[in-house]
């Protein structure tokens, strides 16, 4: 049996061991310290973004992030429904209510006109949504002119969830950077990793001062352990942050690679018709952190039967996301939906895309599907 072929490896560049080391030779080894301070600026210098504070997770950046922008108990919180279940779980642990909002078919991300009629029906519920998580999913920005447009008019603070988005962009502006606040992941799976962690974003240097000190059990200065609010232990270590200090070195190089195998996958498949890939509308940049397809249900073809196939090769892909709308956890969830992301679940499938995948099980990959069809 050949080595697996993972959906996203890690991929690790030159200099990550260099900073580990120095934060053992220097015995930074908490969540202070020089690579925090430096990943933080990288990251802030790469986006475009005045300030950046690097946390355990993307969802300890939404969590507080819906801190900050006062998500009590029994408000509401709009959500994209198309993404992870880490983008609308911190909704719940604040005892907020998500809204799962449909996606539009160009980008596959929140579709405008239902956001407003989302907006619309919570309003005349007597429930103005204190927040909107907007996602953009698979590294496609979403339509962000529309959205923040509709935001803006009914005066909702927009949090990106980014996670899957770094390096993207939307008009030659980074992600993550159009709402008050953004967010982005370095698990593991992702375009670059600390092996788990997150940042948040913003122009807004309170907001990212109060994370911080939210985010390190919001300790009150003083030469004992004073607390006159509740925290978390969301701080990034600095020796995490030393694998990212040497992550973002090689960022640029990772996006090429990934959006080289979504052309290989593109030019090689076109000619099966049953077989669609999301296109790039103008202004937009995606970093293709995975490449996805839509097959056909009319052709006969599942995409669980290429899964299969590929995984008793050893080749690893995955449904796309399964909307949260259709999560059993989520089932009393109010929502607005067209069923669009349900069709995209059901006909979809992600291809193997990491920027360190060997050519010839890319190869394969492609090789196995075009068989499929024959």
């Amino acid at each position: 049996m050949p080595n697996r072929l993972y959906l996203s490896s890690p991929h690790l560049g030159e200099n990550e061991q260099k900073y580990v080391q120095e934060a053992f030779d220097t015995n930074w080894v908490s969540p202070v310290g020089p690579n925090i301070d430096a990943f933080e600026k990288s990251i802030a210098v790469y986006a475009d973004t005045g300030f950046v504070a690097a946390l355990s997770s993307g969802t300890a950046a939404i969590h507080l992030a819906l801190i900050m922008l006062g998500v009590e108990r029994g408000d509401t919180v709009l959500c994209s429904s198309f993404t992870f279940a880490g983008s609308c779980n911190p909704i719940v642990y604040l005892g907020a209510e998500p809204v799962f909002v449909d996606s539009e078919t160009a980008t596959w991300n929140i579709d405008p006109e239902l956001m407003e009629e989302a907006v619309k029906m919570l309003i005349a519920e007597g429930k103005r949504p204190k927040a909107l998580i907007l996602v953009h999913l698979y590294g496609m920005p979403a339509m962000i002119n529309e959205v923040m447009e509709i935001a803006a008019r009914y005066e909702i603070p927009v949090i990106e969830d980014a996670a899957e988005a770094l390096g993207s962009r939307y008009q030659e502006r980074a992600l993550g950077t159009f709402g008050v606040m953004g967010v982005y992941s370095f698990n593991g799976n992702k375009i670059i990793t600390t092996s788990g962690g997150g940042a948040l974003v913003s122009d807004n240097e309170s907001l990212i001062n109060r994370a911080r000190f939210l985010a390190t059990q919001a300790r009150d200065p003083a030469p004992h352990y004073e607390h006159t609010q509740i925290g978390y232990n969301y701080r990034l270590s600095n020796i995490s942050a030393g694998i990212g200090r040497g992550q973002m070195e090689v960022l640029d190089e990772r996006i090429a690679a990934r959006r080289a195998i979504f052309r290989q996958y593109q030019e090689e498949l076109q000619d099966i018709e049953d077989i669609t890939f999301t296109e790039e509308p103008e202004g937009y940049f995606s970093n293709r952190w995975l490449t996805t397809i839509l097959i056909n249900p009319k052709s006969g073809i599942t995409p669980e039967k290429i899964r299969i196939m590929l995984e008793e090769e050893n080749i690893e892909s995955r449904p796309l996301w399964k909307p949260m709308h259709l999560q059993p956890v989520f089932k009393d969830a109010k929502k607005v939906v067209n069923g669009v992301s349900e069709s995209l679940f059901n006909t979809g499938l992600c291809l193997p895309s990491g920027s360190n995948s060997p050519q010839d099980r890319i190869n394969q990959t492609i090789e196995m599907i075009k068989s499929v069809f024959k």
